[in-house]
């Protein structure tokens, strides 16, 4: 799952369109275990802006890519995969859609042409379970397909990439579907496979698309043929001009303050409680008006987090993550952005004027000390902080972690410096009930951390340092340091780094939670959270030979970097060597004071 490979560069390079069946195999399967679904989406669909590419990475999953390949039999087929390291035990299921494309484009009769599907698994970064998409039409003697072969093998028509589209009703997938065309994506046919029992819809991707893959597979399970007509005669939504690209992203603040203002009004919790309720029955319930709550009912179903019910209203996925108490919830993330980070970006020219934060400028002091100073304020932060807490998922499993855990005696030690309320902390210590943990906060956050784990089951293995960065004790073997970094400029990271590094004994390990902005430029979360930390802290995103530069001034060395979902990255440090001779004494005046 993780490498020590600091390049999150996906090797879609190595597919060629000339390269044997087999190379093709690996390529592909290559591509399929490496790529994040925020990373690739911005990938495959440039321009897609934050909050637009969160809403596509909620709705839909990275689930494989496809190519055609051409071996003699059914049998040689599955010889040539064992070979490349996939296997598939299931039997191979007829492709209606992929058959009635070559006949197609070859003038052939349908009922020549058996085209096989199968989907040996492929393990994604952080666990997902994929698969590398084989069409197989086999090479009959005197058939003709031989022909068929060196023509699809040139052209590669049948290479894609495909998202599975989670929980799809008509809403979402017309919801989708007018996401992609806007963003240059034509269709490109698809079809119904009853021996499946689910819909395909392809798309050629658009000219500026940063993949080798030429064309896009959303699949939804189920019977959608309705909205597969709309999708063939091109009726999703015709390809945005640029007065509408521009409209479209002038008017991308209505949806921040739209998404506030139900999270705001606990509409979530009503639909829960009513489903089904129409705008006066819901209205009642959240103290509003009738007439305006239903054109702001509107607006949320078409962007997806409400759909129509018959008279009334349910929730979708997407919405049900607005409510206090759903899992991950990221309520407390929309009253932040709708609310006083909201209110700083109002400030943005002046911080590309002058480089003071928008918020400093609003508030007359940095957001850390704002925050610090209102108790209700602050707790909100920290909430908004826990809403991307699924990006900790995989990070137990990270090899140093196992190690530390497996280690012989036990009693290994966790330090999370600024970790918050202690959301990756108490992962960290479930996963291995033979690890220790000690959480570095500010005293108004460690009282409300303590109060939350004590009454778990790692509360006795968690101790509480009250401090800051220059309180990093050095008893860790293991350190955490997430979404710190890119809340400071480059002097105050090298500070933050040697604290760490002073700490840190020679066989400690540092991993670092971030996202990286891609080498190439190309789009990503990153990038809007870039402009955001600019606004809102002074601080930036980086990329990884950044961040290795960085390191290198305090002693320290990057390893290796990992992928995490949400577009994030861990970053394995280590002492550079010589151990101590390389890491210079941090000076008072370098005092950093924690900003969580």
């Amino acid at each position: 799952m993780y490498s020590d490979d600091r390049s999150s560069t996906p090797a879609t390079g190595a597919t060629p369109l000339l390269l044997d069946d087999a190379a093709r195999l690996r390529a592909a399967a290559d591509f399929v275990r490496e790529q994040d679904t925020s990373v690739l989406l911005a990938r495959v669909l440039p321009g897609l802006d934050g909050p637009e590419l969160r809403a596509l990475t909620d709705r839909c999953r990275f689930a494989h890519a496809a190519l055609l390949v051409f071996p003699a039999d059914e049998p040689a087929l599955r010889a040539q995969l064992a070979d490349c390291g996939l296997t598939c035990d299931s039997a191979a299921q007829p492709s209606v859609v992929v058959r009635d494309r070559l006949a197609a484009r070859h003038h052939r009769d349908p009922a020549d042409l058996d085209v096989r599907i199968l989907r040996p698994g492929v393990i994604g970064p952080c666990g997902e379970q994929r698969a590398v998409e084989v069409f197989a039409l086999a090479l009959t003697p005197g058939s003709g397909s031989d022909l068929i072969a060196e023509r699809e093998r040139r052209q590669d028509h049948e290479a894609h990439l495909a998202f599975d589209v989670v929980r799809p009703d008509p809403l979402v997938l017309r919801g989708l579907l007018a996401s992609f065309a806007g963003r240059g994506a034509a269709p490109d046919g698809g079809g119904y496979n009853p021996h499946e029992d689910g819909t395909v819809f392809y798309f050629t991707a658009p000219a500026d698309t940063k993949t080798v893959y030429g064309r896009v597979e959303l699949y939804a399970c189920g019977d959608h043929r309705d909205v597969l007509g709309e999708h063939l005669a091109g009726g999703a939504q015709p390809a945005e001009g640029p007065a509408e690209s521009l409209l479209r992203m002038l008017t991308g603040a209505w949806t921040t303050q739209a998404l506030a203002t139900c999270a705001e009004l606990r509409l979530p919790e009503a639909l829960d409680r009513r489903p089904g309720a129409g705008a006066a029955e819901l209205a009642r319930e959240v103290g509003a008006r009738p007439e305006c709550l239903a054109t702001l009912l509107r607006y949320l179903a078409m962007v997806g987090v409400v759909a129509v019910d018959g008279t009334g209203y349910r929730l979708t996925g997407v919405g049900a993550l607005l409510a206090e108490r759903a899992p991950s919830s990221m309520r407390a993330l929309a009253l932040m952005y709708g609310g006083p980070f909201y209110r700083s970006f109002g400030h943005l020219t002046h911080t590309v004027r002058t480089g003071q934060p928008g918020f400093e400028h609003l508030y007359g002091e940095n957001h850390f000390d704002h925050f610090a100073g209102r108790p209700e304020l602050s707790a909100l932060f920290d909430q908004s902080m826990a809403a991307s807490a699924a990006m900790f998922d995989p990070l137990p499993d990270h090899p140093v972690l196992t190690a530390a855990a497996g280690a012989p005696g036990g009693g290994r030690t966790v330090v999370d410096i600024a970790g918050g309320t202690g959301e990756l902390l108490e992962r960290v210590l479930t996963r291995h009930p033979d690890l220790r943990g000690t959480l570095l906060e500010r005293p108004q956050v460690l009282a409300a951390a303590r109060a939350r784990l004590a009454a778990g089951p790692v509360g006795a293995r968690c101790a509480y340092l009250a401090g800051d960065f220059a309180d990093v004790p050095p008893e860790g073997d293991v350190y955490l340091l997430s979404r710190v970094l890119h809340d400071w400029d480059d002097d105050r990271c090298r500070s933050i780094l040697r604290y760490c590094a002073e700490a840190m004994s020679p066989d400690a390990d540092l991993l670092i939670v971030e996202r990286l902005l891609p080498a190439d430029g190309a789009p990503s979360l990153a990038t809007a959270w870039d402009l955001h930390m600019m606004c809102n802290t002074g601080g930036q995103e980086r990329t990884a030979d950044h961040y290795a530069r960085l390191l290198s001034d305090c002693g320290l060395r990057l390893v290796g970097h990992g992928p995490l979902p949400l577009g994030a990255r861990t970053l394995h440090v280590r002492r550079a060597e010589p151990v101590r001779a390389e890491v210079r004494k941090v000076s008072p005046g370098e005092f950093v004071p924690f900003g969580r």
